[in-house]
């Protein structure tokens, strides 16, 4: 029994020495496990580390500022009125403007108008004289007039177009100037005559360009912004 004591301890003595030198089980166990590998440690140590992409689930900036973006600016109906007019002026611009084709976007209002101007041709002395005037303007393509026959101071003058301003008076006496019309005058004059004047609603800025133009083509029209009505 001592004998086979003293080899099962000398056996494990050995094995014990043979374990703390690598090997047996612990060189085998050195072989199975990965190695590292070195040079690839070198390379990775070498280049820049770049974080992982991480997939958001969160809406896309440019598309938080589109949804958070206040709307867009929301532009703004163009009303005007173009007055006032009346006789051969009445018809013209009522002519022009049907070209136009402006549907329910235009509305005509009479109004009485307030007559503070006139452009004149100063009293004849008599009827020849009156119809000698009336070839002359006739002659130069002016066809609106009118001859005052009430009597007093005024009769047998010629009345070539009344107005509200004098400046809307003075700029038509320089339209007359062109048709080489030199002896008309402006004057004050206080009275009322039926006018019209048109309404324009909700207009887009092409229609509104149009009617600036057609507006310089008359001497005594005015095209004013106004208010829409809803």
């Amino acid at each position: 029994m001592k004998k086979y004591f003293w080899l099962v301890l000398v056996a494990n003595v050995l094995l014990l020495v043979l374990m703390q030198r690598g090997w047996v089980w612990g060189e085998q166990a050195r072989k199975d496990k990965p190695s590292l590998n070195e040079g690839k440690v070198q390379v990775l140590l070498g280049q820049k580390m770049v974080p992982p992409v991480i997939k958001s689930t969160s809406t896309p900036l440019n598309l938080r500022l589109s949804l958070n973006a206040p709307p867009p600016d929301i532009e703004e109906p163009i009303c005007l009125e173009w007055g006032d007019f009346s006789g051969a002026d009445l018809k013209l611009a009522t002519a022009k403007l049907s070209n136009m084709k402006l549907g329910n976007k235009l509305e005509k209002r009479q109004i009485d108008q307030v007559i503070r101007y006139w452009v004149y041709m100063p009293p004849q002395k008599n009827k020849a004289g009156v119809e000698r005037k009336i070839a002359q303007l006739k002659d130069r393509n002016v066809n609106e007039y009118f001859v005052i026959q009430e009597a007093g101071s005024w009769r047998n003058a010629i009345s070539l177009g009344v107005f509200k301003t004098q400046e809307a008076a003075e700029k038509f006496l320089e339209y007359l100037r062109t048709k080489d019309v030199r002896t008309a005058r402006v004057g004050a004059r206080v009275g009322k005559q039926k006018a019209t004047t048109f309404v324009f609603n909700d207009i887009d800025p092409e229609i509104e360009a149009g009617l600036i133009s057609l507006n310089a083509e008359f001497a005594g029209g005015e095209l004013r912004s106004v208010q829409c009505e809803h």
